[in-house]
């Protein structure tokens, strides 16, 4: 049976996966809005990754015999002043999930929930990856700053990630 401190804090961090997905469906949408589709199908993927890691915190509940309460998800930002803000946010998020994460980790430790801790091991290198991954893309974006033809190849290099369901239920992403 999961632990009630344990089985809320996953509840939360089930809502604040689903932020993140509609964080980065609306990034999309700004993307696609500037004529920046692959940017946008980018953040379709992380959408669509972000919604997979809500749904393995999702089945996991369910499988520790709690029960899922689904909170409201708040409305994400709409426009940004360039792609070097929107990858900005998305950095800056990825190290706020990053702290959620640890936070969780500690609230298993603290309740002695080892199976919990195990499972949140996959979160805790999974956001290593995320802030990698934007890191990176913001590192690139900062060097190419508004040249066009470069913007353009960035563009199409980000356009090569493809929006899927990373795995089937139960399997690693």
């Amino acid at each position: 049976m999961l632990n009630k401190n344990v089985e809320k804090a996953i509840n939360d961090q089930i809502v604040a996966e689903l932020y993140s997905a509609y964080m980065y469906l609306s990034m999309s949408a700004y993307f696609e809005s500037e004529n920046l589709d692959g940017f946008g199908r980018w953040m379709q993927a992380q959408a669509l990754e972000e919604l997979y890691h809500a749904m393995k915190f999702y089945n996991y509940v369910n499988e520790r015999g709690g029960r899922v309460i689904l909170g409201a998800v708040e409305q994400p930002e709409s426009s940004w002043d360039s792609p070097i803000a929107v990858f900005q946010a998305t950095y800056d998020h990825e190290v706020k999930v990053t702290g959620l994460i640890h936070n969780l980790v500690d609230i298993a430790r603290k309740e002695n929930d080892k199976a919990t801790e195990s499972f949140l091991t996959w979160y805790v290198d999974e956001q290593v990856e995320e802030e990698d991954a934007a890191d990176r893309i913001l590192g690139k974006l900062k060097m190419i700053k508004d040249a066009p033809g470069a913007l353009f190849m960035m563009n199409n290099e980000l356009g090569q990630r493809t929006p899927t369901w990373p795995a089937a239920a139960g399997e690693e992403a």
